[in-house]
């Protein structure tokens, strides 16, 4: 693997990069734990903060069109609007709601642009296939 990649990176795609790691364990952990309890609510804050930090700091990663926003960007507030959903179902106890929300958080928001990272020609394609 070719770790340098990611230290010679802009400071937006490395703290995008490690936002949504941190969001992967903490959904995994998320998934297997059971729900409702104390650490599921903290993990699941955890996972929040975390994806609101990577499609945040997305905004800010614009290597791959000239400056210009490309397709993935589209993640960016699907993101916001998943996110500011499952809390809002939460609070209203809306438990198949909250868990609808999440879910697609967790693919629709972090695995399916996850695995864009890793088309030829894109930072993670370099660092585990360059």
């Amino acid at each position: 693997m070719n770790w340098h990649y990611i230290a010679e990176a802009s400071l937006a795609i490395q703290i995008h990069l490690v936002a949504a790691i941190a969001a992967l364990v903490l959904g995994c952990v998320m998934w297997l734990r059971p729900k409702g309890t104390p650490s599921h609510k903290l993990t699941g804050r955890g996972f929040m903060i975390f994806m609101i930090l990577a499609a945040f700091s997305a905004i800010f990663i614009r290597q791959i069109n000239d400056g210009s926003f490309s397709f993935i960007h589209l993640f960016v507030p699907l993101t916001f609007f998943g996110a500011w959903q499952a809390i809002v179902r939460i609070r209203r106890k809306n438990l198949k709601g909250h868990l609808s929300a999440v879910r697609g958080l967790f693919f629709g928001a972090l695995i399916i642009p996850g695995l864009f990272a890793f088309l030829p020609g894109r930072l993670m394609w370099a660092v585990f296939f360059g």
